[in-house]
């Protein structure tokens, strides 16, 4: 018997008639054996999540607000699953508990993270499987990052005793126990861990689309899937914006070399998209795998004459993001410019002191500040065999006329980052698009 591990998205267990479509997917294959779910996602256009609920909880006991409603409107929802699918479990205990510890006002990881932990026991009940909470098997460090080798460990030892089994996904603790959830999605992460840990033979991860597609379907009409895709590609595609999967479930289950698929709930035969550690040529003459990107950059370009003689220029420039805890998200650079790539969220009010910090540590001859920028990744494995791709990527967004203000490729050219203004963002994309798929 093969192990795969499940994880259900919130679409995917939002009510009895979506958990009834996966109780029916688990059953049809015994080697689905271990089973990670988010909580309760939207029912309807205008629904709350579960998770949204728990927050504006957290919010009201925040402003000494009664939150009392609130929380009832979530106990009502798992009730009306229980009734409405007949399940045989008592959950009052579970929810007199959570309604004690709410009193003495928890952190809001503690209250998002029930929504899971109750979906998780109510699924296993359901499904018959044992549930295991993930609560001292996922561990993170004093800096809020996950302990891999611990987590792996311990997650490993506990599932021995477990032929199957519910765990809830989102969240772990720090070393003292407190509760610890991941950024929103982090369920998928939680799935990654655990078919790492077991070393299944493919981690299913379950939404409401059949896999990835090539292109925002927001932006291009009906764009065409990808059927394969390896860790290294789709990790450029959801850093820069692909939201199938989380970005961080990525690193756990290729270390492990697990395969993940992404598969659709409601529409369970399709076979939805295979992400391996080398993607498979689809046989259909594709160049690029996908394209992807985000809006909302300030790029400031620093000049200064005979920089490439100056020793730790790179470094300072570092040193100072650093200092006010900015993260960059590229750096391109030429001979005498290096141009730092900052996304808005992260640089906040901050743009005139970091320029201060600038000049006044870099002494550059010039500095040119460009806001409003969009970045678009054109991804593909394929492309470093074919000569030609950056010039056919550039001569589409020439004719769309959209101004390139940036150009970020590296040696391996899986990659081609191009910055343009916010406004021609959608323009950009339908461009590439066009002239990688359409034109094939």
């Amino acid at each position: 018997m093969g192990i795969k591990v499940a994880k259900f998205g919130g679409s995917s267990v939002a009510d009895g008639i979506q958990l009834t479509k996966t109780k029916e997917i688990i059953e049809h294959d015994p080697d689905r054996r271990y089973i990670v779910v988010s909580a309760p996602g939207k029912r309807y256009d205008g629904d709350n999540k579960i998770t949204d609920l728990l927050y504006l909880c957290k919010t009201h006991m925040d402003h000494n607000l009664a939150y009392d409603q609130i929380f009832q409107v979530v106990i009502d929802r798992y009730m009306a699953v229980k009734l409405n699918l007949g399940i045989d479990i008592d959950l009052s205990a579970y929810f007199d508990e959570i309604r004690e510890n709410l009193k003495k006002n928890p952190s809001a990881d503690y209250v998002a993270s029930r929504g899971e932990y109750l979906n998780a026991i109510l699924v296993a009940a359901f499904l018959g499987y044992d549930f295991v909470d993930t609560a001292d098997l996922i561990k993170f460090d004093a800096r809020g990052k996950i302990m891999m080798d611990e987590t792996d460990r311990r997650l490993r030892e506990a599932l021995q005793q477990h032929e199957r089994a519910v765990l809830p996904g989102f969240y772990g603790s720090n070393l003292d126990g407190k509760i610890k959830t991941f950024s929103r999605g982090g369920s998928d992460i939680t799935g990654a861990l655990v078919a790492r840990a077991i070393n299944a033979d493919v981690y299913e991860n379950w939404t409401d689309v059949s896999g990835f597609l090539v292109a925002d379907p927001r932006i291009v009409k009906n764009p065409k899937k990808i059927t394969t895709i390896s860790y290294k590609e789709l990790r450029e595609l959801s850093y820069m914006g692909a939201s199938v999967l989380h970005e961080d479930a990525i690193y756990p289950a290729r270390m492990a070399n697990v395969p993940i698929n992404i598969r659709n709930t409601n529409d369970p035969k399709d076979p939805g998209t295979l992400i391996t550690a080398e993607s498979h040529d689809p046989g259909d003459g594709s160049i690029i795998t996908g394209i992807a990107g985000n809006k909302d950059f300030t790029v400031v370009a620093l000049y200064k004459n005979m920089m490439s003689s100056e020793r730790g220029f790179v470094r300072r420039i570092l040193g100072i993001l650093d200092d006010y805890d900015i993260n960059f998200e590229h750096l391109p650079s030429s001979i005498d410019t290096v141009s730092v790539v900052m996304s808005n969220k992260a640089l906040g009010d901050r743009l005139d002191e970091v320029l201060d910090a600038f000049r006044q540590r870099l002494q550059p001859d010039s500095i040119d500040v460009f806001e409003n920028m969009a970045l678009i990744a054109t991804v593909g494995r394929r492309m470093s065999y074919r000569p030609g791709v950056s010039a056919r990527l550039f001569n589409a967004l020439g004719e769309a006329e959209v101004n390139i203000r940036m150009i970020e490729q590296g040696s391996s050219e899986m990659n081609i980052i191009v910055g343009v203004e916010n406004k021609d963002f959608e323009k950009a994309i339908k461009a590439i698009y066009s002239a990688f798929i359409e034109e094939e």
